[in-house]
Parts: C-alpha cells; sequence; structure tokens
C-alpha cells in the first residue's frame, strides 16, 4: 500500500495497544484538526484544478465528495458509526456525523485497541487524519486561484 498511496496499510506496533483517555483526546484533536484544515483549504481553492502531468486529476468538488464518501463509507464504519453517503454534501449532517465517528472512536478505543478486523483505534485515527491531509495538500498544490 505504501507503493501507491504513501501511507501503511497496517498499524504500526505502538499502535496495536489500547490508548489512555487522554492519548485518546489528544488524538482525536487530531483528527478534528485535519476536518478543520481540510475544510479551510476546500473552502479557498479554485473549484477547477490544475491538471495532472498527464491531464488527469480530480477537481476540488470531486475530491471533496471523495474524502468525505471514504469517512462516511469506509472509516467510521470500523467504530459503528453508519452515516448515510448523502450527509458528505450536507454540512449538518456531516458536523453530525463526524461528531458520531469521534463517539464511535471514544467508544471502541474504551473497549480495547481493535476497530474493525484489521484496523486498531489509532490506526483508524492516523489513517483518516492522513487522508484527509493528503487530499487539501493535492487541493492545495493544484490551486489555480494563486490565493491558497
Amino acid at each position: 500500500m505504501t507503493d501507491f498511496y504513501g501511507v501503511s496499510g497496517r498499524a504500526a506496533e505502538p499502535e496495536q495497544e489500547q490508548m489512555s483517555e487522554a492519548a485518546c483526546e489528544r488524538k482525536i484533536a487530531l483528527l478534528r484538526a485535519s476536518w478543520t484544515y481540510f475544510d479551510d483549504v476546500a473552502s479557498r481553492v479554485s473549484a477547477e484544478l490544475q491538471k495532472c502531468p498527464r491531464g488527469g486529476g480530480r477537481d476540488r468538488d470531486e475530491i471533496v465528495r471523495h474524502a468525505n464518501g471514504a469517512e462516511i463509507h469506509e472509516f467510521a464504519t470500523k467504530v459503528g458509526v453508519r452515516t448515510l453517503l448523502d450527509a458528505r454534501g450536507d454540512p449538518d449532517a456531516r458536523r453530525a456525523h463526524r461528531e458520531a465517528f469521534v463517539a464511535g472512536i471514544r467508544e471502541f478505543n474504551a473497549r480495547g485497541p481493535a476497530a474493525g478486523k484489521w484496523w486498531t483505534v489509532q490506526f483508524l485515527i492516523r489513517r483518516s487524519a492522513s487522508h484527509r491531509l493528503d487530499h487539501a495538500w493535492e487541493m492545495a498544490d493544484r490551486d489555480l486561484s494563486g490565493g491558497s
């Protein structure tokens, strides 16, 4: 997975452990910061983004739809959160989803380190945050407005 995405598809050894409540809250704060940063970048970049060297690449709204959708459909389900995919385009529903996601993270961490069959809670947080940041940086790098 690192060859394609640049982020490991497996939990690191330290991520195999259950977090203390304080450590969990610190990592949730980092996840929230990644949401804030992503939303900020998405709000200020051009709708059309510079094409990749071979002419491809998603525009801003496609990236936002993808990042929100992956969190709803893939990441949050690992901690039992089920949200309609339509929430990805509705700011109020997305806020409610994020609060449910955070509650799910807390609940699963209180039970132990696992989040689903293959992921740990710590890995889930890291993967979700890194996915947001990666796409925020992609949008900023490919912005055509000159203002990011």
